[in-house]
């Protein structure tokens, strides 16, 4: 467990270096000036050029990546272009709304796509299996966004049950707080859950034609009972890559539901953070959905190990 454990480990922090140039290359060769953007177009070069020099821009790359590097190693995140705040503080608040959201969904995500997926293995070829894929293949087909969109129209416009946008935060009420995340929840989620559902169906019938499956079933064993004791357990290796995928795509997602229900989250950062040209904060939200899709990566290779130890030799 050791050598497999330190290889992943290792295999996390080279990708996240790499990562991290990548990231800071791209923003760099971007077109436009963050001490232009901020002055205006009737500033005066002399202007540009003292903010630039104050804001720190106009010093070499290798200076700055690693002044953003070591930054974020000690928790220091740097000075947000466009706020003037620092830049942890506008990441920290606009993950107040991100992380509920995406949490919410998987929860979604999970009971309906397993549920679903479940439900559709154990009813194979019959009306169940048919209607279940049938939905999941439209589930996939509509977008997060326009999905969206329809629910605002019809649970918020015409059935009045639940706000069409905004966010009240979570110093008040907070169920008012989890009704305004209810609606983008279910947008970002119905798509997963549709690819979640034809993946488990998918695990639950290959494992339930192996020989060890009819075995139990020959020793008397309830068509549930082997569902549940020896089908699941063998088929959670794909489920599990899925949904850990799914968490951090969920996470990503929330870029384009967010804008939808005006939540002031990492979506509307980051596009507002692009028009501003606030490129350290842009780096710092996509550096921290990069890390978050490998820790995701990381935890689900641990997890592999747990369900199946045979797992641990084979890729040690």
């Amino acid at each position: 467990m050791s050598l497999f454990l330190i290889k992943r480990i290792a295999t996390f922090v080279a990708t996240l270096v790499c990562a991290s140039i990548v990231i800071f290359l791209v923003l760099s060769i971007l077109p436009g000036n963050a001490a232009q953007i901020i002055l205006g177009p009737e500033a005066t070069p002399e202007a540009v050029a003292i903010l630039a020099h104050k804001l720190g821009i106009d010093r070499p790359p290798v200076d700055r990546y690693f002044d953003w590097v070591g930054g974020m190693l000690t928790g220091d995140f740097g000075l947000s272009y466009a706020y003037d705040t620092p830049a942890a503080e506008v990441v920290t608040d606009a993950l107040e709304v991100t992380v509920p959201l995406a949490v919410i969904a998987v929860m979604i995500n999970i009971v309906l796509g397993l549920t679903a997926g479940i439900f559709a293995a154990s009813r194979h070829n019959r009306l169940g299996d048919v209607g279940i894929m049938a939905l999941s293949q439209l589930g996939i087909a509509i977008p997060s966004f326009w999905l969206g969109i329809m629910m605002i129209l019809l649970f918020a416009v015409l059935l009045q049950w639940l706000p069409s946008g905004g966010f009240p935060g979570w110093d008040g009420d907070i169920g008012d707080a989890l009704e305004a995340l209810i609606m983008p929840a279910f947008a970002l989620a119905l798509f997963q859950a549709a690819i979640l559902a034809r993946t488990t169906r998918s695990a639950v019938l290959e494992v339930s034609r192996e020989d060890f499956v009819r075995t139990a079933r020959a020793k008397g064993l309830t068509r549930r009972a082997a569902m549940w004791g020896h089908v699941l357990r063998n088929a959670m290796i794909p489920i599990v890559t899925i949904v850990g995928l799914q968490f951090a795509n969920l996470f990503v997602l929330t870029i384009a539901i967010e804008p939808v229900f005006s939540l002031p989250g990492l979506g509307q950062l980051i596009i507002h953070s692009i028009a501003n040209r606030d490129v350290l904060v842009v780096q710092d939200v996509v550096m921290l959905l990069v890390a978050l899709v490998l820790t995701v990566n990381l935890v689900v290779d641990l997890i592999y190990v747990v369900i199946d130890p045979r797992l641990q030799t084979r890729h040690a």
